[in-house]
């Protein structure tokens, strides 16, 4: 058996967007068949390319793979002889009782490989372009769909769809995953119901709110599921005060990075910390507030809340309007 033959499993897993984990013989205690740095590759259904020791040992690295690979995180396991089987968990260590006759005990780490998370960015926009290459620069799988574009537009996308019709769409892009949706006026329509059609797990609109409420009502006087269409995320994007379709991209891409590695958002926070504040003593009414346009949107002039503020408060900040409010 070629040690290393999981070197070339492992590309050809990757290439396939198939997760794997690599396990890996930490430690041996004799009598047992594998020995320290023996490795092999180890997918969710159980398949096995490389050495990790024999069939007592496999059931305990299968389940384990399992779990790892549904929470991404990597888990250190310790399998030893005893008289039944059993879990229990020392530190951050898994143990498991193995009731195989050979009496050795292995420790075994192992490590959930996963395919680059899919953002699917809609649109021919300037963000779109900015996104699908700025995307992949972060570990994302970019799918870019447009009418009538082509995979020569957009060479750092890993599949470009050139219709922006629901039933291609589905056909072609796995559902689920992140999705933005950045037509900017060309085609929204038809790019939100395509993009809704893939269930993601956010998404986002680069458009004004008032814009992303026209279009909302739309949607569901079309017959869309209005829960999903309520979650839509509009304006897009964290507050760094973009202007350019570049400085839009990067605040949008910022928010997609905070949803994958769920993070609470920035906005949800303040949210948070203010709601927990004292009641205030003071209120100030201010008047109404100009706000420019946002994302191809145009200017409006919104009523000021009525603030409640302490002496000497510090004035508002005015975020960016495709990343805040």
């Amino acid at each position: 058996m070629n040690p290393n033959e999981w070197i070339t499993h492992a590309a050809r897993l990757q290439a396939e967007q198939t997760a794997f984990a690599l396990v890996t013989v930490l430690r041996a205690q004799a009598p047992t068949s594998a020995k320290a740095g023996d490795k092999a590759l180890v997918t969710a259904d159980g398949q096995i390319h490389g050495w990790i020791g024999g069939g007592c040992a496999q059931p305990a690295v299968v389940k384990t793979v399992r779990l790892a690979l549904a929470s991404g995180q990597p888990q250190s396991i310790r399998i030893a002889p005893t008289d039944a089987t059993a879990e229990r968990t020392l530190g951050d260590v898994l143990e498991f009782g193995m009731a195989c006759h050979s009496g050795g005990t292995l420790e075994l780490f192992i490590d959930p490989v996963l395919p680059a998370p899919q953002l699917t960015v809609f649109g021919d926009s300037p963000v779109a372009r900015a996104l699908a290459g700025l995307a992949p620069r972060v570990g994302l799988r970019v799918a870019l769909v447009a009418e009538g574009a082509s995979a020569t537009d957009f060479p750092e996308a890993a599949l470009v769809v050139g219709r922006d019709a629901v039933e291609p769409v589905v056909q072609q892009i796995t559902s689920g995953g992140l999705a933005v949706v950045a037509t900017q006026g060309r085609r929204d329509l038809p790019a939100l119901k395509a993009a809704l059609a893939l269930r993601p797990q956010t998404l986002w609109f680069v458009a004004s709110e008032r814009k992303a409420s026209v279009l909302r009502q739309s949607l569901i006087s079309s017959g869309e599921d209005a829960a999903a269409v309520a979650a839509i995320v509009a304006p897009a994007g964290e507050p760094i005060g973009a202007q350019t379709p570049e400085e839009i991209a990067l605040s949008v891409l910022a928010a997609v990075v905070a949803a994958r590695r769920r993070r609470v958002a920035p906005a949800l926070a303040l949210e948070t910390a203010t709601a927990a504040r004292p009641a205030p003593t003071f209120k100030l009414d201010l008047p109404p507030l100009e706000v420019g346009s946002c994302c191809g949107g145009e200017a409006q002039a919104v009523a000021a809340p009525e603030a409640a503020v302490e002496p000497a408060a510090a004035a508002p900040v005015k975020k960016s309007c495709c990343g805040g409010s």
